[in-house]
């Protein structure tokens, strides 16, 4: 057992789940792993009340792993989340940790994706589910036995699940759950509907209250951009080509990453090497001293690769794939700023990741401010500008030692020296895209999503918006007040009548269609059908998504609203 993740072994966790830790890099359990975990693998239900970032989906995690049977191939721990980032989130964390546990499977349940492949991952027997209450409850409608192996239930954020209006679909799941299940409940507050439950729903619960931890890294200017997952590689070269770096080290997730993006990087002419658990030590030695010595301007490294490199001329960390946990974030960042130097922090962030980059900028108690990839003139002018840096040494003498034999040719070839000299240059920067409609064609595509932010922190362009909020308006004739510019106005096929609220229509939206509280406007809820204000970009794409939604058993129906 290596030293690392002793304080995990000494938790009584499965050897395959340490063996897992160990990989990631994790070395000490936070304190509500430490009180959690002993907890739960004892059998008892539990409350636990700490904010997200402080390590709390490994508290349930890591013991829940070490308990079930990967050789039953049905589902045995259910997970409850009342989004569909974070349900992403959770099931890429139990991945993460099963990896050591051949025949362990898990499947994310949730809105706005196919039916089908969730439905055979569930016949196939996956041990974990990981889902949204609403799509759970669709799936229940079909099977509605599908839960009856599960031996452990974690509610995650109960009292979000609460606030978007799941109270219903989660009595839905309590019924059709066999009794006897461990139940851990995790919350940030503990209202007394979240006591209600928890009174109702768990035997005799321990508790765990755990205070989030504000990290603050100074002399570091943090910034993300927002790009889809297969154009990373484009996206950093993009930004090195633009960045005033001295030496950088980028973070990835895996090993293969590590090798690829280095890969990449070496073929357009980086000082680059790699950095991963595979590399000898007297290897990785070698490439921490080119670092520090200027033989090697860039790294590209794993989390448990990077452990104790201190080189005082790292200027920038880029983050090239989110890191599991705050924690990780603040420790990556802080391999800048060393020696009293400012330090930059670029990090990379998909649409299926933004919350996690809300929950970094909770927990170290800074924004992280938006950015965007520099446009193609930028570009352009940064390669002219290395051009000349390189042509420049050569000027003073080239003249002498060459321009006899530039006579001759010009003469030779029937051009003049200026034709002749303007070939020989094409020639020189053959490929490396010297002209404006060139560095076009190269642009990452940006998710449309993504809109810079302002010193603010309100989106350009775009008023703050108001919390969601329902109107109690009632006749079809009566006048409305007009869209946000933006947005567009949509009906839903559901209304006061079908026992709707403004926060059942909410919380069906954003956790099927993924959107954040700020992306919808005015809801209005009226007898027999509400009006929703979405944002207009994307809004057909968006519909799509939510066509099979359902709220309160019934569906959403929620189209373009024409005013006749």
């Amino acid at each position: 057992m290596t030293q690392e993740t002793g304080g995990f072994a000494a938790l009584g966790l499965h050897s395959s789940v340490v063996a897992a830790l160990t990989a990631v890099g994790y070395e000490e359990p936070s304190p509500i792993q430490a009180q959690a975990i002993p907890m739960i693998l004892a059998g008892h239900d539990m409350i636990g009340q700490a904010q997200t970032g402080t390590g709390k989906t490994a508290a349930f995690a890591l013991p829940i792993l070490s308990k079930i049977d990967p050789s039953k191939r049905e589902p045995q721990a259910l997970i409850l989340a009342p989004t569909r980032e974070l349900a992403l989130q959770v099931a890429t964390a139990f991945e993460t940790y099963s990896k050591q546990m051949p025949g362990l499977n898990v499947v994310a349940v949730y809105g706005g994706a196919p039916m089908g492949p969730q439905l055979k991952a569930l016949r196939m027997g996956a041990q974990v589910v990981v889902a949204t209450p609403g799509r759970l409850v669709d799936h229940l409608s079909r099977n509605g036995d599908l839960l009856k192996t599960v031996q452990f239930l974690v509610l995650d954020e109960a009292d979000e699940m609460l606030k978007l209006g799941f109270m219903d679909d989660l009595e839905v799941i309590f019924q059709a759950l066999p009794e006897s299940r461990q139940s851990v409940l995790f919350s940030a507050t503990l209202p007394a509907s979240i006591r209600a439950i928890a009174e109702k729903h768990l035997r005799e619960p321990k508790h765990v209250k755990i205070a989030a931890k504000t990290q603050t890294v100074a002399r570091i200017e943090q910034a993300h951009l927002m790009v889809h997952a297969d154009q990373k590689v484009a996206a950093v070269t993009r930004l090195l080509e633009v960045e005033d770096f001295d030496a950088l080290i980028g973070f990835v997730r895996t090993k293969q990453a590590t090798l690829d993006v280095a890969s990449a990087l070496e073929a357009r002419g980086y000082k680059v090497a790699p950095l991963n658990g595979d590399i000898a030590q007297n290897q990785r030695e070698r490439v921490i001293e080119s670092l520090k010595d200027g033989r090697l301007d860039i790294v590209i490294a794993t989390d448990v690769a990077a452990r104790g490199i201190d080189v005082p001329r790292i200027t920038h960390v880029l983050n090239i794939d989110m890191p599991y946990d705050p924690e990780s974030y603040v420790h990556r960042i802080g391999r800048t700023g060393r020696a009293g130097r400012e330090g930059r922090a670029l990090l990379l962030v998909t649409p299926r990741e933004r919350r996690m980059l809300q929950v970094i900028e909770r927990v170290t108690g800074q924004k992280v401010a938006e950015v965007r990839l520099p446009d193609a003139e930028t570009v352009l002018q940064a390669r002219i500008r290395r051009l000349s840096q390189k042509l420049q040494p050569l000027v003073a003498t080239a003249e002498a030692s060459h321009g006899e034999l530039l006579a001759k040719l010009a003469t030779d070839l029937e051009c003049s020296p200026q034709a002749l000299a303007a070939a020989l240059l094409a020639k020189l920067t053959e490929g490396q895209g010297l002209t404006l409609d060139a560095v076009r064609r190269e642009q990452p595509e940006v998710p449309s999503g993504s809109r810079e932010r302002s010193s603010s922190g309100e989106r350009s362009g775009e008023r703050r918006e108001r919390a969601p909020r329902a109107d109690g308006e009632g006749a079809r004739g009566r006048s409305m007040p007009p869209v946000a510019e933006g947005r567009a106005r949509c009906r839903a096929g559901v209304g006061a009548r079908d026992g709707i609220q403004a926060k059942n229509l909410l919380g069906a939206i954003l956790n099927e269609g993924g959107l954040s509280r700020e992306a919808l406007g005015r809801i209005q809820i009226r007898d027999t059908f509400s009006l929703v204000e979405l944002p207009e970009e994307g809004l057909d794409r968006l519909l799509a998504k939510l066509k099979d939604t359902r709220v309160a058993g019934k569906q959403l129906k929620l189209r373009r609203y024409r005013e006749d």
